[in-house]
Order: C-alpha cells, then structure tokens, then sequence
C-alpha cells in the first residue's frame, strides 16, 4: 500500500500525530523491526514501539521466566516462572494488547556468532540488548554492510550504569531535524544595502539561527523578495541579514519571512571504529568527562565477561580489582586514551549484576525515540553513543557491607544488588501520593511496582487520585488501560493493572481533583501522613497549589511534564531546595483583544476567534438563558418588572435570544445563513467603512500594514465545500442548543439548497460603533443597554408572550460543552469552517482540521518515549527522596529526544531571606503561636515578639487583611479575639498566617516574615 494513501486511527494516534507528523506516521506503520533480548530494558523499547505503531515487531529471547525477571519485566507474572516459559514467549501477547495495528511475533531460536544473519534483511531496524559485545559487532556489520543499510542500535543496563548505541548507515537523511513549526516572522524594515538587514516588529524576537533557511511573501516595495528563498545570518534577536538587496526596490511596508525546513545529511561510523574514538553526548555538563570514563568501564565489563565466562560478582572486591586493570589495558586501546575512574569501574564491578528498573525506563525511552528515528527519518538521531549512570545513588552507600547487596530469592534481588537492601526496606514502606493516572502516572505506578513501593509488612501505601475517564486517544501512551476500559475511572483502573505487576502493592486510589475545595480530604493531616508526592499533572496552576501543600507540610514533591518530545523532571526537598512556586513561567502570551475582533495576522488568532465564537453562541449565552430563566418564573413576571422601571440584568440579551428563537430546522438553517453574511461580508465592509484603504496614521503611514490586514467580505457561494460546510456545521449547533429535532435527511443538499435560497439576507448597513484599535485594550464585561433597547425589549417580549412563543420549554435552552475529540458532534466542524472563512476574508493562509482542532482544543502533543524517559528519572530521584541523600546528590533534568539532548544540572538552593538582627528564614520554615480560647490578636503580636525578638506590623490571612495599621477599623481589631478575627471551623485547630515588620529606615518596604501557625488552643505535647 502506498505509504500516502494510509489511514490513520486518528482517535487513537491524534496526540502522537502532533509530535511525528502523518508522513513519519504513516512510514512508521511499513516499518518491520527485530529486538533481542526481552528483560527489563527490552520490554521498556518493545512496549514504547508497539504503542507508536510500528508495523510488526519481532521479539527475540532464549532465557527462561525466573523470579529475578518478576523484579525487571513488567509483564512477567509468577505463573510464568512456575510454569518455565520463554521469557518472549510468556510477554508476546501482553505486549501484543498495547496496539491492535501492530503485528507482534516471538522468536526463541540462538543468536550466535554461528547463526546465518540473513534474515535480517526483512527487517528496517535491528535492536538488540543483553548481546555480547563481539555478537553486537558482528551484527552491526552485517546491517551496515545492506543495501540500504538495516538501522542498528544496541543497548544494555548493567547496575547504575547505561548505554545506547546507533549506526544508521555511512549516510542517513532527516527531512525534519527538530520537529519545530517553522517560525513566521513579521517585517517592519529591509535596508537597501550589502547584505540587507531584515528587522522584525518590535518585541517579536525572530529566535532563528545563522544558517537557517527563510522564504518571503506580502512585501510591500522590495518585491522582488517574495517566493525567494535566502541564507541568513543573525545579527541581533531582532534582525538578520540576507545577502545584497542594494539593487532592488526600495521597501515600503508589510512582509512575512517564513522559515524553511531543510534536509539534513548525518553520518555514522560503525561500532567496531567508534568504540577506538566514541562521538558521545553530554548528558551531565559539570561531568563531561563521564561519557568516556563510563565507555572505559563498560568495555572493561564486556572483556571480563569474555574472559571468565560470567559477570563480576555482587559486591566482589577482587572481581572488581580485576575490572580495574582492564579498563586500565583498554584505555590504551582508545584513540584518546581517556583516564581510568577507578569508581565508576568499581561500582559497576559490584552491581554489573544488578538492574535498576527505572534506569532501564530512562535509557529505554531515548532508545525507543531513535528506533522511530530510524524507520522514519524524523528528527535529529543520536550520535553515537549515549551515557547515563546512577553513581550518585550509590556513593552514598559506601561504608554499607556486601552482605547487603546479596540476593535473598525474592523479586527484589536486581534492585538489592544496586541499592542494597536497607534502602529497599525504605522503598517498601514508604506512604507516596501519586496526583494524576495519566501517561506519566502510568509509567510511574509501573516503576513503583517494580521498585516495591508500599509493599512493606506493616507500613508503605501507594494512594493514586485523578478524577478523568479513559478515552481512546489516552491507549496511545497511557500504557495500563486497553480498549475495554474507555469510559471508566482512571485511578481505579490504573491500580487494578499495577496489582497485575506487583499483587503485594498496598494502593488506595481516589477520583477526585486536588484543589481547594477537596481539603476535607487531603487535608494536612493527610498530608503529612506521606513521605513523598509524585505529580504527574498538565497544568501549572494544579502543580502550584500543589506545591504549597507541600511546603506548607514540610514534604518533598518530584514534578515532571512533558510537551511532544520535550520533557522535564524537578526534584524538591524540604530545607534544601527552592520549590516550584520560586520560579515562575513566563504566563501564556495572549492575543489581543482588537487582534482577536478585527485585526488577525495569523491562522491562530481566526482560530481563536472561531472557538470564542463557538463558546459564546452555543455555551456561554445558553447558560445565560436559563440562568436567568431559573431566576424569573415566567416571561409574564418579567414584562411587568421591565414595565415598572426595575433593572434586570441580563434581560435585554434573554429576550433578543427568545424573540429569535429559531423553532424549525428550516429556520435554523436560514440563522446560519444569516450568520455568515454577518461574520464574513458585513464585518470587512464595516472595517472598510471605518478604516478605508488609504487610511493614514498621524505619523503619515499607512494604517493597513503589516502586522494588520485589510479585509475583504466573501460572497456566499453555495458550491463551495467551506461555505456549504459552515452552514450545516452552525445549523446543527443551533438546532442542538435551541431543541430542534433533526434528521439525516434534513443534512441533504437538495434541502440545504431548497432554505437557503428563500432566505432574505439584510442589507449592509454601516454603523458608527468606535473600532478598537488599542492593543492593551481588554474585553469589555458589560455593554451598556440604551433607552431605546429597553423599549424595544418590551415590545420583542410583549409580541412573544401573544404569539404563545414564552412559554416554559420557550424558556430553556441546552448548552453546549466543546468536546474536540467526537467527530460526529459537529464541533470541530464549525470551528474549522469559521476560522477558515474568517482567514479567506483576510488573506490569511488556511489550516486543515488536524491542525486547527490541536490550536482551538490546546492540545499537549504527547508520545509514549518522552513519558517513558521522564518517569523512568522521577523514579532515579525518588530513590535518592527516600535514602535522605544530601542537596548536592539530586539532579533535575531537562531533555528533547528529538534533538536529542539531555541535561542534568544540580537542583536550585533554598534562598535564605534576613529579616535584621541576624534573624532569617527560608521557604521551608514556620513559626508556631499557641494560643488560648480568649487570645486576642494584640496577644498573638506579643507572643510573636516575644518568641522571635521582632514585632510583626502586618497580619494576612490568605487575601484576607486582619491587621493593616492604616487601614480604618483595624487598630480596634487587636481588641478581638482570634477565634473571632479567622472564624474557623469547628474541626479547624490552626491558620496560617502571614506576617510582616517594620523595615529598619522609613521609606522602605516592610519585611516578610515566614508563615506562622496559630493553633487556637495549646496542643498536648
């Protein structure tokens, strides 16, 4: 089948499509890959593939199921090990469940130097893990050596150290390096000169690189410009250059310089050279000498394993003295010759043996990426070799004796031999709340289950929460949930599936939102009742509050997120670090209001304008209706209060809507005709009308110039697919949300065309409404309703009460709530349509739904690598959360898979704020106040100074003012009683307050002082 002509399961793919795009998409499901090797690495990439969808995949294995792989493999279960399966075998058809689309086969015969590799040559891409390095070579040889070449990647996690390797050929193409959107930029000047400078508007930086590649449209003057394509060199954020454009016309105005996607040549060496002179990416900057010294250590591992036909031994010193001297003779084979670090080599010696699940994640997330890399030619591929080790984790653990690291038969032995068993002990009782079961939540209930997270005798609790339903789009990443589960609860769902992994997990899982109004539930009590909490949220605002709960308990948070390729991981612990509230994200540019109404410059702004329009007409007013409806009894009460000069609100706008109310489909139709001669022919006639073409500013220029764009109205052709399709879309919308019966026949062109042309559409007339042309203007809240409308309410409402038209289902209308995802629903259909005929009006370049429904839906584009990644280094964190490591141990981390870079940098220090006196606090601190049933606030200020040597000046309750010495009233507040001045509830034995003091000169600001808890009555200690 031509790889064009593919359909793609939109429910299913929608939010992986906006990260790989239809065309890597679409080559990824031809693609047939070969993996070997099914431990806990193997079925983290077989997992991550499947669930992208990739034709067939083949998983190779020879091991059998033992107990040790209960602790590593996530779909190996106990009967397997008791019943002696192959370990492909017994995960084939639970791998299998992930995606129908993909066809999944095992294979269990040798793979060895002896066997005849051609039937590889079915294959695109071959992966292999738990190989020995001599196979690997021979291997890699064999796929470099076709025609073209078979893509090779290997992989392996030995201990607390990882690695990835790719060899995609002597010569690899990528059409697309970044999977960035190529940028628009706006012109506001091109000099006259060589080179000619291109400057952008002013506080739109361009955020282009020298070398990229730009194409002109719309210049007004240097036209000669538009269609070419030109090289450019950055030379500030808000300008460039282009090469000569002394000879061309003067520029006069306007101008868009669109980036161009160019392809991209890489270049592969195969394993047997880069293993003399590795290429390898820096993962951790303040260490970058750690990719080769760990290269050392692990080619010391392979040659030991060559040598005496087994790995080191856990915890064996002389093994690893052994190792050491390998790596010393290997060194010399290198081209560099890069120095030896005797610890990396030794704690690899001691825990070659061990795996650590979520380092498997990690590295198996990035080796998954460069899989789909290699079938589609998407994104920049790695180059060669990646790195990633644990050593922070294990330093710690020095002084500990062997004996703890020792395997003792259960499923906990690969983790025991990396972390040693105490700090298991610590994994299996700890108490962690999980906030949210989406793509993330998935992967980290499976890194809990495999860690044993809450799995103690007597203590340790896993506690989920998330209050969605499964949908279809979320199988695609979410990797616990199959199709028979869409429509049920997230959390309950998920925990039924971590108890396949671990049926010893101890989780209680809940549906509700973690926010203000759930505190009865988790409560601080609550919280202080954890050791740790994992947000696995996508929004700011929900991980803000969270992150004031946290430090309002004293607890440690680990936040992660991911956007497409893109993901994040910060760790924050009590007394060490900053927490998530001490930075702040720049807030979401908006788009102005007079942008939105009048003056769009791009395809975002008519989508936009389509959805408010969607909201407004079919939501917001809907709900208006009825609520004003649900106020007044009948339109009779109405009338007679209008008549008796009361103000209603909102009534001038009900009964407008009533009064117009279509009743029929036939006049349905007719109001979407009408709508679209308003939208779309009377609005640019109205701007022309106000502005002209030959508008001119104060300054002399031109007002229709770039950034702005003069309308032009559409003349209604029934035969055009945009036109038709908006009249049907808002027609259904209308009928729906005024309770108009419809059937499939009403949607027949023959009858479409029958109403449409009877309709009467008004005449343009103009208005003289004032048009906004101020940016930082907002949207007004309340129009004004004038005299006139008043009157002409009274009448509108008085004809509709006589023509029987008021009555009680007259009153009610059915709101609409903007669900992107139901096809058949009509919404995205009208939001297209609108932004569409909206962007023909202005010139603007069009969208297609698929885009279109990611802009109006907000959509968070996702892929199960990212998630996989992220998760898996959250999991590395906790680890070192639930050990107590010092500050310097923990790393956040930033990564873009499709680039592909990783970043590792050391968390941010708690700041210490002084108040005077040598007086200080941090984020972390509190103050406590005891107080008794008749403490008044003027007691709580002196228990304040003195316990802490300082007078607070200011007191605050949340938003709540209690004592602000110049404000009226308040200097008579210290006379109350707290219990009076808070007014707690019953159950309530404390409030935090905030509170401030007197700077040491006049003038200044007043100091902040940390929280301070007052308990209302002294606590039993």
């Amino acid at each position: 089948m031509a790889a064009d002509s593919m359909e793609i399961d939109d429910a299913l793919y929608s939010r992986q499509r906006y990260v790989l795009g239809d065309m890597a998409m679409q080559k990824m499901a031809q693609s047939h890959v070969f993996l070997s090797g099914i431990g806990g690495l193997g079925v983290e990439i077989a997992k991550n593939i499947i669930l992208a969808g990739v034709k067939a995949l083949t998983v190779h294995d020879t091991k059998q199921c033992t107990k040790w792989d209960l602790g590593i493999n996530f779909f190996i279960h106990e009967d397997d090990i008791s019943s002696q399966r192959n370990r492909a075998e017994a995960t084939l058809h639970r791998i299998a469940e992930l995606n129908p689309y993909v066809h999944v086969a095992a294979s269990v015969v040798p793979l060895d130097e002896t066997t005849d590799l051609s039937f590889l040559k079915q294959y695109q891409c071959v992966i292999l893990t738990e190989v020995s390095l001599l196979l690997q070579k021979k291997i890699n040889d064999f796929c470099h050596a076709q025609q073209p070449p078979i893509k090779f990647i290997s992989a392996d996690v030995y201990g607390v150290c990882s690695r990835l390797f790719c060899d995609f050929g002597d010569e690899f193409e990528v059409l697309d390096t970044t999977g960035e959107e190529p940028k628009e930029i706006f012109i506001s000047n091109i000099t006259q000169s060589n080179p000619g400078i291109v400057t952008c508007l002013e506080n739109h930086p361009h955020r282009l690189e020298t070398g990229q590649f730009l194409t002109f449209r719309e210049v007004n003057g240097m036209s000669c410009l538009n269609g070419s394509t030109h090289q450019i060199t950055v030379v500030s954020p808000y300008s460039f250059s282009i090469g000569d454009t002394s000879d061309m016309e003067p520029y006069l105005h306007g101008g868009i310089a669109v980036q161009v996607k160019t392809p991209k040549m890489f270049y592969f060496e195969r394993l047997e050279k880069q293993i003399t002179n590795p290429l390898c990416l820096v993962a951790d900057f303040s260490k970058p000498e750690a990719p080769l010294q760990i290269h050392v250590a692990m080619l010391a591992l392979n040659h030991f394993q060559e040598n005496f036909g087994r790995g080191p031994n856990i915890g064996c010193l002389q093994d690893a003295e052994e190792m050491l001297k390998i790596a010393m003779s290997v060194s010399e084979t290198l081209e560099n010759k890069p120095q030896v670090n005797g610890d990396v080599v030794k704690w690899l010696s001691r825990t070659a043996q061990g795996f650590l699940t979520p380092l498997a994640a990690a590295i198996g997330g990035v080796a998954s990426q460069e899989v789909l890399k290699a079938v589609t030619g998407k994104f920049s591929p790695l180059q060669q070799w990646l790195y990633i080790d644990m050593l922070d984790i294990v330093t710690p653990l020095e002084k500990m004796g062997s004996e703890e690291f020792l395997p003792r038969g259960d499923r906990y032995d690969a983790l025991r031999a990396c972390i040693g068993d105490s700090l298991c002990q610590k994994l299996h009782d700890l108490n962690i709340f999980l906030v949210g079961c989406g793509a993330i939540g998935c992967e980290m209930l499976k890194n809990f289950a495999l860690l044993g997270v809450g799995t103690g005798q007597d203590k340790g609790l896993v506690t989920i929460t998330d209050p969605d339903l499964i949908e279809k789009s979320n199988l695609n990443r979410q990797f616990l949930f199959r199709p028979h589960h869409i429509q049920k609860p997230k959390s309950y769902t998920a925990a039924e599936a971590t108890l396949n992994i671990n049926p010893y997990l101890k989780i209680d899982s809940y549906i509700n939102k973690v926010c203000p109004a759930t505190e009865s539930t988790y409560s601080d009590e609550f919280y202080t009742k954890q050791d740790v909490i994992v947000t696995a949220l996508d929004n700011i605002e929900a991980r803000r509050y969270i992150d004031s709960r946290c430090v309002a308990n004293l607890r440690p948070l680990i936040d992660s997120g991911t956007m497409g390729t893109k993901g994040h991981t910060e760790v924050i612990v009590p007394h060490l670090t900053e927490s998530y509230n001490s930075h702040r994200d720049p807030p979401e540019e908006e788009i102005p209001f007079c942008t939105l109404k009048s003056f769009p410059a791009a395809i975002e702004h008519t989508i936009q304008w389509a959805r408010d329009k969607f909201e407004s007409s079919f939501s917001h007013k809907p709900s208006l209706f009825n609520k004003f409806w649900q106020t007044y009894a009948s339109a009779e009460e109405v009338l007679q209060r209008i008549k008796s000069g009361e103000s209603l609100e909102g009534c001038f706008h009900v009964i407008k809507t009533l009064s117009r109310r279509p009743r029929n489909w036939t006049q349905c139709v007719e109001l979407a005709r009408v709508k679209f001669e308003k939208y779309f022919s009377h609005k640019a006639l109205q701007l022309l009308h106000s502005f002209p073409l030959d508008t001119r500013l104060k300054d002399g220029s031109l007002f229709w110039q770039s950034p702005k764009r003069p309308p032009f109205p559409v003349k209604f052709e029934f035969k055009d697919p945009l036109h038709y399709g908006f009249i049907v879309s808002a027609a259904k919308l209308f009928a729906t949300v005024y309770c108009v019966p419809f059937t499939e026949k009403d949607f027949s062109e023959e009858t479409i065309l029958k109403i449409i042309s009877a309709v009467k559409v008004p005449e343009f007339r103009p208005s003289n409404k004032v048009v906004q042309t101020d940016e930082t203007a907002r949207k007004p809240d309340h129009i004004p309703v004038s005299s006139e409308d008043e009157r002409n309410a009274i009448f509108q409402l008085e004809k509709s009460i006589l023509s029987n038209e008021a009555l009680e289902n007259d009153l009610q209308m059915k709101p609409i709530s903007f669900e992107k995802d139901d096809d058949s629903n009509g919404h995205m259909d009208f939001i297209t349509a609108a932004s569409n005929l909206r962007a023909k009006m202005y010139n603007i370049e069009p969208a297609d739904r698929f885009k279109t429904k990611r802009i109006a839906g907000k959509i968070i584009p996702a892929i199960a690598t990212a998630t996989a990644a992220v998760s898996g280094l959250v999991a590395l964190e906790l680890i070192k959360v639930v050990g107590g490591y010092p500050a310097d141990a923990y790393k956040n981390c930033f990564l873009n898979l499709a680039i592909p870079i990783m970043v590792f940098t050391e968390t941010a220090e708690v700041r210490r704020t002084e108040i005077r006196n040598g007086l200080s606090f941090t984020i972390w601190d509190r103050w406590t106040v005891y107080g008794k049933e008749d403490f008044t606030l003027l007691d709580f200020i002196n228990a304040v100074r003195e316990k802490y040597g300082i007078e607070p000046t200011m007191v605050v309750q949340g938003v709540k003012m209690l004592y602000v010495p110049v404000m009226p009233g308040h200097i008579k507040r210290l006379k109350l009683t707290m219990q009076k001045l808070v007014k707690p509830s019953a159950d309530k034995k404390y409030v935090d307050l905030t509170v401030s003091f007197a700077p040491e000169t006049d003038g200044e600001e007043d100091l902040p002082g940390p929280p301070v808890r007052y308990y209302f009555v002294q606590e039993d200690n």
